[in-house]
Formats: C-alpha cells, sequence, structure tokens
C-alpha cells in the first residue's frame, strides 16, 4: 500500500517541471499556510462586524488546536517527507508529512464555516480545500495519503469545533 502511494504520488509530482500549472499548484500549495491565514483572521477580527470577529475568533482557535493535533499524530507516525528541492522551509522545520497539516486545516476551515459562516464561503472553501492538498502533493511535499488523511482529520476536528461552539 505504501509503495503505491508513493507511485501515485510521484506520479502527480510537477514540482521539477517548469509553467504555469506547476506556478498555480505552487500558490494552491502555500494557500493553506497557518501564517496567512492567522494573519487574515487577525485582520477580520480587527475590521469586522460583530459576527465575522466571533468567527474568526473560532477559526483563531480551531487553527491552534488542529496545529497541536497534527503536531501529535506527525510525532507518533513519523513518516519522512517525499525526497525533493521545493518547501525546503517545511523540509527543515517538519520532517514529517503524515498527515498533511495544510490539509486538515483547509477542510478543517470549510467544515467550521459551512456550520457558522456564510454559505457562499463555506461553499468556497469546500471548493478550495482538495485543490490544497493536491498542490502539496504535486509539489513534492506530501504523498496522496497524507493528503487524505488529512482533509479526513479536518473534517472529524470541524464537526469537533462545531460540537462544542
Amino acid at each position: 500500500m505504501i509503495e503505491l502511494d508513493a507511485r501515485l504520488s510521484e506520479r502527480m509530482r510537477i514540482a521539477e517541471q517548469p509553467g504555469p500549472l506547476r506556478s498555480l499548484a505552487a500558490v494552491l500549495a502555500h494557500s493553506g499556510d497557518s501564517w496567512f491565514w492567522l494573519a487574515g483572521l487577525l485582520l477580520l477580527w480587527w475590521l469586522g462586524t460583530a459576527d465575522w470577529k466571533r468567527l474568526s475568533i473560532i477559526l483563531i482557535v480551531a487553527i491552534l488546536g488542529t496545529a497541536l493535533a497534527v503536531f501529535v499524530v506527525k510525532l507518533v507516525v513519523r513518516r519522512q517527507r517525499p525526497v525533493g528541492e521545493w518547501g525546503k522551509f517545511y523540509r527543515q522545520t517538519d520532517p514529517h508529512s503524515f498527515p498533511s497539516g495544510h490539509a486538515v486545516r483547509a477542510m478543517m476551515l470549510a467544515v467550521v464555516v459551512l456550520g457558522l459562516g456564510p454559505a457562499w464561503l463555506g461553499l468556497l472553501l469546500l471548493a478550495w480545500a482538495p485543490f490544497v492538498g493536491l498542490a502539496r502533493v504535486a509539489m513534492g511535499i506530501h504523498y496522496l495519503s497524507d493528503v487524505v488523511a488529512g482533509m479526513v482529520l479536518g473534517v472529524v476536528i470541524g464537526i469537533a469545533v462545531l460540537l462544542i461552539v
């Protein structure tokens, strides 16, 4: 199974191929970065209405909780990232790939916003989330199973957040 995962992931990889598809994949792969979301949500909290402030605080706490959950799973599983050059920062600061934190975060954001935010935004995030994960595979920073497991974990965490709030 691990061998099949590695083969499928390698076939999806475009990190070393120049062109617009690679550029799009790189942007999508970074669009799930936690710093980007935390900065955006802090800005939303600062400038938004009361409803947006509430949603932004819930999402900030959920992102931090998600990071902790991903850290624990990565610590237990310790699966090495695929070999590659793209994403040196990730490779140096976090050598473990399972699960994809970006996939977890993207799916958790989609689920929570679907439950608490405007429907249009929840649907937009739900459409965006799988592309974040697939872009991480395409850029060679994750295996496909890292992303699938990450998306499942993101749904679970998102539902847990909705049940808590």
